[in-house]
C-alpha cells in the first residue's frame, strides 16, 4: 500500500515522501494519528501542487533576501563610542549596537541575524556578515569612530 507521509517519521521518511508499507501498518498506525495518507490520484496531485507553491515562495523570499543584501552592501553605518588615547573602546559595540544603527537607516534586522563573532573593541573599519535567511548573506561596512 503506498500512503504520503504528512510527517517525518523515523525508519520511513520524511514529509511528503511517497512509501510503500504494509496495509496493517497505514490502517493502525500511520493514517489513525494523521502522519500519512493515501497515495491516491487526487492527493498526489495536491501533493504536487503543494511542492510548487513552496517552491515559488522560496524563489520569491531569496529573490528579496537578494535585493536587500545588494542594499546593504552599499551601506557605511557610522557608530561613535568613547575611546582612549590609544584608540580602544572603554566599553565594546555590540551587535545591538550595530541593530540600532541598521535601525536608524531604516533596515529592521533581528541582533541575531547579525554575526558578528566578538564584540568590536577598537576604533577602525570593520565587515560584519548579516544573514538575511533564504541562503543569503550580506556584508556591511561598520566604522567605529571617537565619540568627541
Amino acid at each position: 500500500m503506498e500512503v504520503i507521509l504528512r510527517e517525518d517519521v523515523p525508519s520511513l521518511g520524511a514529509t511528503g515522501d511517497v512509501v510503500k508499507v504494509r496495509p496493517g501498518y497505514a490502517r493502525n498506525y500511520l493514517l489513525p494519528r494523521g502522519l500519512a495518507v493515501l497515495a491516491d490520484r487526487r492527493n498526489i496531485q495536491v501533493l504536487e501542487h503543494n511542492r510548487r507553491v513552496v517552491a515559488a515562495k522560496r524563489d520569491r523570499d531569496r529573490q528579496q533576501a537578494q535585493t536587500l543584501a545588494e542594499q546593504m552592501g552599499k551601506l557605511r553605518l557610522v557608530i561613535q563610542e568613547r575611546a582612549g588615547e590609544e584608540g580602544k573602546l572603554f566599553g565594546s559595540v555590540t551587535n545591538q549596537d550595530v541593530e540600532r544603527a541598521l535601525a536608524k537607516s531604516g533596515f529592521p534586522i533581528d541582533r541575531r541575524k547579525i554575526r558578528l563573532d566578538e564584540p568590536l573593541k577598537a576604533l577602525g573599519e570593520y565587515t560584519v556578515p548579516v544573514h538575511l535567511g533564504a541562503g543569503v548573506d550580506a556584508q556591511i561596512t561598520v566604522v567605529v569612530e571617537a565619540l568627541e
